[in-house]
Order: C-alpha cells, then sequence, then structure tokens
C-alpha cells in the first residue's frame, strides 16, 4: 500500500498543470468549451432549433439562445426518460439526478456519460489532486473514502429503461475501477433506499475500517459519525479512525457546524476541504487550505454566464455577462450551459467573486433561498455567517436552523429564526443580540430596515426541541442525502408546519 500510495499521489499531482493551464488562461478555455459544446450538440432537435451549427462565439451563442429554467427544458427531458434521445444532447441519456427539491419540486436533471466522466469523476481527482498538492505527506492512498451518498431506482417507460437518483448515487455506481477501490461501504450498503437502516448498517461496517476521508453533507455526516461513536463506545472519531486526514464537505454553508467537527474529530491533523457540487454539475473546489474560498473549475465541459443578483430579482436579463465581465464583491446568479444538454440553464445558485485572477468565489446562498419582505434582501451567507459568530460568541453549538418573517402592523415585521441547539448559549440573550449584530455588519439593507425598530425589530429566536428538524424532513420523506432544512423563506410555510408538527 504504501507504493501504491506514492504512485497515486503523484499521477494526481500531475492534474495540478492542467490546472494551472486554465487559471492562466480562463476566458480562452471557457470560449473553448462554449465552441465544443455547441459543437457537439448541433445536430440534435435543440441545436437545430437554435442554428448552434452557425454559432462562432459567446455573441452569437447569447443571442441565439433562449435562456432556461427547468420548466422550459422539462419537455425535453421528460421526453429523454421515456426513450427519446438526440433531443438536447447527442449521446444516449439514460441516468437522471433527482434534486433534492429544498425550494421547489424536484427536478429530473440528465447525466450523460460526458458530464459523467469530464465533470462529476474529475472533479473526484481533482479534490484529491488538490489535497495532496497541499499535503506532500499525504497517506490518503492507504485507507479508504467514506462516501456518504443517495439512492437511486429504475423507471420503465414501455420497453425503455431509465434511472433516477440522487447524483451521489449515480456517481457510486458507474464509478470506474480505481475510484471504486479506495471508497467504502460496500455498495450494497452505500445505495440503500431506506436511510435509517443505511445509516445503521453503515456503522456496523465502518468501525473497524481504516478510514482515511470522508465525504458528504455535514448535517448527516454528523449523524453518522455520532452513531459510530456509540457503536464504538468512544468520545472523538481519532480513536475510531486514526489516520482520517481530510473531510470533504458541501451541500450546506460548513460555518454552522465547523466546530462540532473540531471537537468531534479531535485531531487537529484533518482538513477541511469544501467542494461545490449540485444535480446539474460540479463546480467549485477550495484550493487553499487557509481560505475557503472555492476554485471555480473551467474545464469540466460547462459554460459559465452570470447576471448580478439584483437584476435577477427584478426579472431584468439585459445584463447577462460571461465570465471575463464579472466582478469582485457582487451577487451573482450562475446560468449554466453542460455536457449533459443543460442549455443557458438558470443554476439557482448565487455567489460571490472574491478573486478574478484566479477565479475563486463564495458562495451566496440560493436565489429562492433569501428574505427581502421588508426590502431587507438577507442571504444565506449573511444567516450562516452571524449564527456562526453568535456561537463562537455564545459557546453555543447548532444542529439546525431556519428563518422566516414575522408579518406585524404598520408595514413593520421581524425575523423569526428556529433554531435547534447541540449545546445551548451560555447567555440566550447576548446570543440574540450578536446575531442581530453581525447580520447588520454584513448587509446594509439589513441595518438601514432594523434602524429604530422602524421596519424591522430585533430577531425573534426560538429554541426547537431536540429533533426537530429531523422530524420534519422524515415527515416530508426527505432523509438523507441531499436533502437539507432550507435555511431563509420569504413566507412562512415551513416555519408554520415545523412549529404545529412541534405542538402536539
Amino acid at each position: 500500500m504504501p507504493i501504491l500510495n506514492s504512485i497515486a499521489s503523484w499521477l494526481m499531482k500531475k492534474r495540478m498543470h492542467q490546472i494551472e493551464l486554465f487559471i492562466k488562461y480562463p476566458v480562452d478555455v471557457q470560449n473553448e468549451w462554449l465552441l465544443n459544446l455547441v459543437k457537439d450538440a448541433k445536430n440534435t432537435e435543440y441545436g437545430k432549433t437554435y442554428h448552434f451549427s452557425s454559432i462562432k462565439n459567446y455573441t452569437q451563442f447569447k443571442n441565439q439562445v433562449p435562456l432556461n429554467d427547468y420548466e422550459t427544458l422539462k419537455p425535453f427531458i421528460e421526453r429523454t426518460r421515456r426513450g427519446e434521445q438526440n433531443l438536447l444532447w447527442h449521446s444516449d441519456i439514460k441516468w437522471f439526478a433527482k434534486s433534492s427539491g429544498t425550494t421547489d419540486k424536484s427536478k429530473f436533471l440528465p447525466v450523460s456519460d460526458q458530464s459523467l466522466d469530464g465533470c462529476h469523476y474529475n472533479a473526484g481527482r481533482d479534490m484529491i489532486t488538490l489535497h495532496c498538492y497541499n499535503n506532500p505527506e499525504t497517506q490518503l492512498f492507504t485507507g479508504k473514502n467514506l462516501a456518504l451518498g443517495g439512492s437511486f431506482k429504475e423507471d420503465i417507460f414501455g420497453k425503455h429503461q431509465s434511472y433516477h437518483g440522487d447524483v451521489s448515487a449515480i456517481i457510486i455506481q458507474n464509478l470506474p475501477l480505481w475510484a471504486d477501490f479506495f471508497r467504502a461501504p460496500d455498495v450494497s450498503i452505500a445505495l440503500m433506499d431506506e436511510w435509517e437502516s443505511k445509516l445503521e448498517k453503515m456503522a456496523l461496517t465502518m468501525v473497524n475500517e481504516n478510514v482515511v476521508s470522508l465525504a458528504g453533507v455535514p448535517s448527516w455526516m454528523m449523524v453518522l459519525l455520532k452513531r459510530i461513536l456509540e457503536k464504538k463506545n468512544v468520545k472523538s472519531i481519532k480513536e475510531v479512525w486514526p489516520n482520517l486526514e481530510v473531510y470533504f464537505h458541501g451541500g450546506v454553508s460548513f460555518a454552522p457546524y465547523k466546530e462540532q467537527f473540531v471537537k468531534l474529530f479531535n485531531n487537529d491533523k484533518v482538513n477541511f476541504l469544501q467542494l461545490y457540487s449540485a444535480s446539474e454539475g460540479f463546480f467549485g473546489i477550495q484550493d487553499q487550505l487557509k481560505s475557503d474560498e472555492l476554485l471555480l473549475m473551467l474545464d469540466y465541459g460547462i459554460f459559465y454566464e452570470f447576471i448580478e443578483l439584483s437584476h435577477w430579482l427584478m426579472n431584468d436579463y439585459s445584463n447577462i455577462i460571461s465570465l471575463e465581465n464579472v466582478k469582485t464583491n457582487t451577487d451573482y446568479a450562475i446560468i449554466i450551459s453542460t455536457n449533459a444538454g443543460l442549455w443557458r440553464y438558470q443554476l439557482g445558485d448565487v455567489i460571490q467573486f472574491t478573486s478574478t485572477n484566479p477565479y475563486r468565489f463564495k458562495i451566496s446562498g440560493r436565489t429562492k433561498q433569501h428574505i427581502n419582505a421588508f426590502g431587507e434582501e438577507l442571504m444565506v451567507h449573511n444567516a450562516d455567517t452571524a449564527i456562526a459568530v453568535a456561537c463562537e460568541k455564545t459557546h453555543a453549538l447548532v444542529k439546525d436552523y431556519t428563518v422566516a418573517p414575522i408579518f406585524m402592523q404598520n408595514n413593520s415585521g421581524a425575523h423569526q429564526w428556529l433554531i435547534e441547539f447541540e449545546t445551548e448559549p451560555n447567555n440566550f440573550e447576548f446570543f440574540i443580540a450578536t446575531l442581530d449584530e453581525h447580520l447588520k455588519k454584513q448587509n446594509s439593507d439589513y441595518e438601514a430596515k432594523r434602524y429604530n425598530n422602524f421596519v424591522l425589530h430585533l430577531p425573534h429566536v426560538k429554541k426547537m426541541p431536540t429533533g426537530t428538524f429531523y422530524n420534519w424532513l422524515k415527515a416530508n420523506n426527505k432523509l438523507g442525502g441531499q436533502y437539507k432544512v432550507p435555511r431563509l423563506s420569504n413566507d412562512r410555510k415551513i416555519v408554520e408546519e415545523i412549529l404545529n408538527q412541534t405542538a402536539f
């Protein structure tokens, strides 16, 4: 195994040359990918409709191809699920990633062979590459990677078969041999459909493995790790897996969870590396240990466009731009065209560039997960950062939370925070005051609306019983995998569901 570790580490590091290439020539790489994508799809039904064969540059692409969301592409996707091919993409597609449906009904996103190989598997290779590059003494290939994924199901449409499920399950089912060799647990367990049984079997089978890396959504990984500690009857993960090197995390902000994982691992040698992936593709990887910024991955078969969030919120799509024209410290909604046939697709995510040389960014949140009930334009990253600071100042730990507006008389109101604590604040009133203060520091619109309580009053924070959010997810058939508690809502639907659930 030491020899294998040395060979694998060397091969992974070779990829750094290609990463350095797109860092040096980002616009050239993106423009080349755009032309490759339209060339590959020029004879599809969609490509013929919008004259892909005549597109020679970005301006033509933007002028000829309409902006899409899931509903506009859904007829093509549904036809593909039922067996028609060459509609959005030139190769046959039988796999569909089912989105978590955090803010809407679940979507079925096409996954082509090209997106599996060129996007998802390349991303898996790159997250390992970047870890090895930043940790020259790594022993990552001497043990197993515990990947916490979902499941998939078969669909039968007459004589045609297709499959849908979590993108993590699709990746695991189709892994190349080199990647599957280092993965755990066994596929028969990893792809189980019933979540609680899966966690139990994973805990039983993994306690005696040599796990060197973890990958999964923080909220669900925390549940699994605590179950493993119970099985092993120990207090820290270091006592179970002393060779653990890195936790690859994504799906939700890590800020509210980091201190819990630090305490749980009890091992300062474990690195935390953030990933940015979705059912539609894989977009960013944290490439520096001392910064949680993400490097935009530009050679995965995805062409990026952007629109300032302020324009998007006003339904003004006249100022869509390509990568070369983005600015730092500006919230952008992302538009993607992919090697699975999603053309000028509104992803629903919002990012803010922190650097344009290279293109690094932070995730701001979702276009449909913000609160603007009173003109405050509060984003998920504002809430995550503020709650992390409030926890640090009051020695609290948060399991989960959600926020919604409260509407009062005279057009005023407040934000109601439902928080389930792992460890409650040592001073609850100071926790609320700190939360409010750091929301003001980050967001000038929130600060203006809070002035003298004229529009927004102090946040209303309600401590929720243990198991509140787990039970809500379970009641909504959303346990495990990619499912997450929505952080911010512009209405009270989710908050009222949770409050009503806990009233009994």
